[in-house]
Order: C-alpha cells, then structure tokens, then sequence
C-alpha cells in the first residue's frame, strides 16, 4: 500500500477519534481494519502506528495550531480540516523521512477531497505559516513596494489619425 492511501486511513482513523471516547476508539479501530481488504499486515501496523503517535503529541499538535492559526483555534475548526492539520503537523515536525513540502501537499490533496470548498486552502495556509515560522500575530503585514513602472502615454485627437507618444510631443514643442 502506498503513503498517500495509508496517510488517508489515518486520517479517517484521527477523524473517528473526534465521535468516540478513548475506550470506544479500541472497538472502532478494529472494527475499521475488519472493513478494510487491501492493506497488508505491514501496512496495517504503519497506520496504527502512526495513529498512535499522533494521539500521544496530540497536546502539542494542537498547541501548534492554536499558535499559529490566528481566529482558528482547534475548538472551532472544521472537524475534517483539523485531522487533516493533525496528521500534517505531526509529519512535519516528528517524522524525518517525510520532507515538509510533501506533508503539506498530501494534507492540502486530503483536505481538497474530504473537506469542504475552501478547506484545502485553509489547510495550506495554516501549514505554510507553521513551516515558515511566521506567526500571525495580529498585526497587517505590509506587502513589499511595488516596482515603478515607466509607460509611454499616447495622446489622441479626433482630428489626428496619428499616435504621438507624449515623449515626442513635449520634446516637439521645446
């Protein structure tokens, strides 16, 4: 099985977590594995594997989140957008073989089929900002100064057929 497909039973197993209690959650992820007929035994162990270590930073991940998603506290986040920035988030922070840009793409392609419209650009905006560093602290971020731009202007007269560039104009008149 690949990544991207056992990323996504993650993902379903996270979203669960959010309708079950702890104790619930025994049953049900069994229950899920009983449902499932492609993974392999290695596959199904990486998943599980990885489900579980999620929950353990669960406190931190959402700390993270919380630092970084300013008005989008993890309490008022859509459930969907918040197991996919989970499951990101852990991958970009604790699991060195998974490069930063590759976690946010599969969280941003998770979001895009199981979120709602806007919630794979929600999730790339949340995830840019925690892989950059910047924090949204409140304040309007100015944009850099645009470039000056030079336009030659061309003046037309109803009674003239001719474009005269106004460069040409004034130096014609001195």
């Amino acid at each position: 099985m690949k990544r991207r497909e056992q990323r996504e039973h993650v993902f379903k197993l996270l979203f669960m977590t959010q309708f079950n209690s702890e104790e619930e959650m025994t049953e049900q992820v069994s229950l899920y594995f009983e449902g499932l007929e492609e993974p392999d035994e290695n596959s199904r162990e990486s998943i599980r594997a990885k489900y579980s270590n999620v929950l353990a930073h669960l406190e931190e991940i959402d700390g993270i989140l919380n630092e970084y998603s300013r008005g989008w506290k993890t309490g008022r986040m859509n459930r969907v957008d918040l197991s996919v920035l989970r499951l990101a988030v852990y991958e970009m922070k604790y699991e060195e073989d998974v490069p930063v840009g590759v976690a946010i793409n599969e969280a941003v392609e998770i979001a895009k089929n199981f979120g709602g419209e806007t919630s794979g650009s929600f999730v790339n905006g949340v995830l840019g900002k925690i892989a950059s560093g910047k924090k949204d602290d409140g304040e309007e971020h100015k944009a850099p100064a645009r470039q000056e731009h030079r336009a030659k202007i061309i003046l037309r007269s109803r009674s003239d057929k001719e474009k005269k560039p106004v460069s040409d104009t004034v130096s014609e008149k001195k």
